[in-house]
């Protein structure tokens, strides 16, 4: 499975963007998918992921409440809805796919997310 991110951009804090993953391949569907972000100087971290069939979620404490992972397995996209953004929310925003487990070993190229205050 090869990913594309998009949706990244500027928004002013208080907003909302919708980021986008969308995958090739027939076999999307056998994957965790994953939201990580990496701000300017810190490293990669995790902000969400879904199982392959959308039934579970899970969050980093900072995305709780703010953000919703979801996937639609018929157009092999995962998306993160972020709601009421702040500036600490600034980063590139990599989705990743994890065929076992939670090892992540097919990532996208990333989506800039800034967040003006």
């Amino acid at each position: 499975v090869q990913l594309q991110a998009s949706g990244g951009g500027l928004v002013q804090a208080g907003g909302s963007l919708r980021l986008s993953c969308a995958a090739s391949g027939r076999t999307f569907s056998n994957y965790r998918m994953g939201w990580f972000r990496q701000a300017p100087g810190k490293e990669r971290e995790f902000v969400a992921n879904i199982d392959w069939s959308g039934s579970t979620t899970y969050y980093a404490d900072s995305a709780k409440g703010r953000f919703t992972i979801s996937r639609d397995n018929a157009k092999n996209t995962v998306y993160l809805q972020m709601n009421s953004l702040k500036p600490e929310d600034t980063a590139v925003y990599y989705c990743a796919a994890a065929k076992y487990g939670s090892v992540y070993d097919v990532w996208g190229q990333g989506t800039q997310v800034t967040v003006s205050s």
